[in-house]
């Protein structure tokens, strides 16, 4: 899996934070997203496809490898 996101797109809603918080954080001014891990361990793929999912704004892109 490798994980992207696009900050332009970001709301900073912090939906991914919540679902995947090894994974996303949010800057702590304006509260976009920051990738932590654009490659996770296999054991959270589901947390991450998660966060993806809730992203009201489509910020979150997986490809799956």
């Amino acid at each position: 899996m490798r994980v992207h996101v696009d900050q332009e797109k970001c709301c900073g809603s912090g939906q991914c934070v919540l679902a995947a918080p090894d994974v996303f954080d949010q800057r702590a001014d304006d509260g976009i997203v920051l990738l932590l891990d654009p490659r996770p361990p296999a054991g959270i793929h589901a947390e991450v496809r998660d966060a993806a999912a809730f992203c009201p704004a489509g910020a979150i892109t997986v490809e799956e490898t």
